[in-house]
């Protein structure tokens, strides 16, 4: 009988860690697809909408036009979410027509502003990106862009 008891408790010992190896594993296996999750741009503040949209337009204006004064037939859309590069970003379309040189002007041109976070990231103004982000928005008078210094 020695040896059956002493036997017992080292067969348990065996099934038990078989069994909780795999349990283990599982275990790790669910916290990361769960800390992945938290990790997805959809559910991060990544996709914030920008409250303050058309302020950070006009102040990118500066930067990206060799001459703001002047800019005639401003307008804008209101941000959506629409695909970037396959993620999801807060898009502002913006139609204006600004100075080439001295008093000449350019003609209409579309383009898109990109936010991250709710901030502004940069302006798309590729015609193929901008026809596909832009399709279908409904501008809205922006004449804070007319009133743009140097």
């Amino acid at each position: 009988m020695g040896t059956g008891s002493g036997l017992r408790p080292m067969l348990w010992n065996g099934m038990r860690a078989r069994w909780l190896r795999p349990l283990i594993g599982l275990v790790l296996l669910l916290g990361a697809c769960a800390h992945h999750h938290q990790e997805d741009p959809a559910n991060d503040e990544v996709n914030t909408y920008p409250k303050n949209y058309k302020s950070d337009i006009l102040g990118a204006m500066h930067a990206y036009l060799n001459d703001p004064t002047g800019i005639r037939d401003g307008a804008v859309g209101e941000p959506v979410l629409k695909p970037v590069n396959g993620t999801p970003h807060y898009v502002a379309c913006l139609r204006f027509n600004a100075k080439k040189h001295g008093k000449d002007y350019a003609g209409a041109k579309e383009m898109a502003a990109l936010y991250i976070a709710g901030r502004f990231d940069h302006f798309i103004d590729t015609a193929k990106s901008v026809s596909e982000l832009c399709a279908g928005t409904n501008y809205a008078p922006f004449p804070e862009l007319a009133n743009l210094t140097r």
